[in-house]
């Protein structure tokens, strides 16, 4: 794609996620050299995992660009980890060996940040199978939420499963009326209480979430039960966005699987609050590989 003769540094932007890890390649013009993905980085899967993807999802990279492996040696990277905000574990990854020329590692979150607002201050509240609120004001980075389900991630796909689960129940045992959404939840769980029981022993946030869909179209067709549900899932993102602005986010941005379709159910005073998205988290990535080469 390109060759290796081009001048000046290389610069690698990664997000490592919990579903995957995604690398770009740019030169010093910030010309697309190439692209490389890889397996689930998060931490919780274990650093020396995550590195592992990471590195992959780098050669992959290289090898799309038509460099040499050994052309890590003169990249500038920066590498954002689902889990980094976990105590030590920053310091963990500072201490491991890499094969970049240098890397900084940050928070996911910091780098979907970056990228949404294009480098400038802002904010970003993520909604998918979790939630949180995350800002960049000037060298201040502020979180809100996004301790985790299910003792945090209000708003979140995994809370709207969770609601919709207990509501069901209560339907079954006729404490609420039942309602079209509560059937088809119960059916799902071959309309036996206990396989519901069952499922909860093993369900992870991820199993919870996939009842989200199925929340939002019901709220969408006018069911009450999961218009109740999606009103109060709305009502927590509306607290997200509002803290955000009183720490200093000016602009704040929705992302995340179920942005689009919660965005409109939002109060009218936070959707002013919002503004579109301009790159993705490994833009982000990028701006910052450029920002810490500068001072290297």
């Amino acid at each position: 794609m390109t060759s290796a003769s081009k001048p000046g540094p290389l610069f690698a932007g990664v997000d490592g996620g919990g579903t995957g890890c995604r690398a770009r390649i740019e030169d010093a013009e910030g010309t697309l050299l190439g692209t490389g993905i890889a397996g689930p980085a998060a931490l919780r899967l274990g650093i020396d995992n995550a590195l592992t993807e990471v590195q992959k999802a780098c050669h992959a990279a290289i090898e799309e660009a038509g460099l040499d492996t050994h052309v890590l040696g003169s990249v500038h990277a920066a590498v954002g980890l689902a889990g980094v905000g976990r105590k030590g574990s920053l310091e963990q990854l500072e201490l491991r060996q890499h094969p970049f020329r240098s890397v900084v590692y940050v928070n996911d979150a910091t780098i979907a940040c970056i990228g949404a607002h294009g480098a400038r201050d802002g904010g970003i509240v993520i909604v998918g199978t979790g939630s949180v609120g995350f800002a960049v004001v000037g060298e201040r980075e502020v979180r809100v939420g996004g301790y985790g389900f299910p003792i945090s991630d209000e708003g979140s796909g995994a809370d709207l499963g969770l609601h919709a689960v207990r509501l069901t129940l209560r339907a079954y045992d006729e404490r609420v009326v039942g309602t079209s959404l509560t059937r088809d939840v119960m059916t799902r769980f071959h309309n036996d209480p206990f396989d519901a029981v069952a499922w909860m022993d093993h369900a992870t946030a991820t199993d919870y979430a996939t009842f989200a869909p199925l929340v939002m179209r019901h709220a969408d067709a006018g069911d009450s039960v999961a218009r109740r549900i999606v009103r109060d899932a709305a009502e927590q993102i509306d607290e997200l966005v509002r803290r955000l602005s009183e720490c200093g986010a000016s602009r704040v941005a929705l992302l995340g699987g179920l942005a689009s379709s919660m965005q409109p159910w939002l109060a009218p005073d936070v959707q002013r609050r919002l503004v579109p998205v301009e790159g993705d988290a490994v833009d982000g990535a990028l701006h910052l590989a450029r920002r810490a080469a500068k001072k290297d």
